[in-house]
């Protein structure tokens, strides 16, 4: 039954191979404590006959002994309801366990990002950096301004392919989740590095076809995500920037500096490619924390 969701989440669904991963972890975790529960191996176990109150249990037997957080548990939750409503969309079950099972209350956490200032000199830095021939340099810079000009996540910057760019470097077509697609305009400065780097590809006797990868090793090999998210700490450090260095932070730091230059949030949802606007919402918060903080500094009666 779990192989089948698999197969349907993958085929049909197209969701990325990390969400993949995560359901079927989830989904195995789950089948093996109802197991363990009443005696029996694995693959003996009926998931269709899982009830409400299991899942409850389930639930407190994850937060008590396990001592997981909420956000992790509605994660797991996620995971769970997709594949039920799976099982009833196909008749394995003829009603839906999670009708009174709610999402666990998570606390809000402002998204870290880095402020304009000291982005400002980590762009001057891997400017000059984009000037070098060394192609691992090169390369390396052009992560940091992808993330950061684009806004986007770090499993679309590990698919990108060359021919994602339009002809003259002003436009990039993005894959992103689900199988959605979104065009984000590149400012002509970002096009010219792009457009540098994949001569340089092209210099050093790889592949530059359409279907090529963008973000490749010095021998041609796709980076991955652990790579990339090396390398953008690495140069985060570099930076000196503080607090979290990571991928997401320069896609948090995107959506930041855009709301606090009065862009548009409708224009910012679509750039990141968020599927609702309470996601993209969570940036006006940094704002307001920033507008706080001028005021202490600044009111003469403060």
């Amino acid at each position: 039954m779990i192989d089948a969701f698999i197969s349907y989440i993958q085929a049909e669904r197209r969701y990325s191979a990390l969400t993949v991963r995560n359901y079927r972890h989830d989904l195995e975790t789950f089948a093996a404590w109802c197991a363990s529960r009443i005696g029996v191996d694995v693959e003996s176990v009926d998931l269709c006959k899982v009830s409400f109150e299991d899942l409850r249990e389930w639930i407190m037997y994850r937060m008590d002994h396990d001592k997981i957080s909420a956000a992790s548990m509605n994660r797991e939750l996620s995971s769970l309801r997709s594949f039920y409503r799976y099982l009833r969309h196909h008749n394995h079950i003829t009603h839906d366990i999670f009708t009174r099972i709610s999402s666990l209350r998570t606390a809000r956490k402002l998204p870290n990002f880095v402020p304009e200032s000291r982005m400002a000199d980590l762009l001057d830095n891997i400017r000059e950096k984009s000037t070098n021939h060394a192609l691992r340099e090169q390369r390396d810079a052009l992560i940091i301004a992808l993330f950061y000009s684009c806004g986007i996540r770090l499993a679309e910057l590990c698919g990108m392919r060359v021919g994602d760019f339009s002809d003259n470097y002003s436009v990039l077509r993005i894959r992103g989740k689900g199988d959605k697609h979104r065009v984000i305009p590149i400012l002509p400065e970002m096009g010219q590095r792009v457009k540098s780097y994949v001569a340089n590809l092209e210099a050093n006797g790889l592949s530059i076809l359409p279907q090529s990868p963008l973000i490749v090793s010095e021998s041609g090999t796709v980076l991955s995500r652990s790579t990339v998210q090396r390398i953008v700490k690495r140069q985060l450090m570099e930076a000196n920037v503080q607090g979290k260095k990571s991928p997401h932070v320069l896609r948090h730091t995107f959506a930041t500096h855009l709301l606090n230059r009065d862009a548009d949030m409708r224009e910012i949802q679509e750039l990141m490619g968020h599927s609702s606007l309470k996601t993209t919402q969570c940036y006006t918060h940094n704002s307001i924390t920033q507008l706080q903080e001028a005021y202490k500094k600044a009111h003469p009666h403060r």
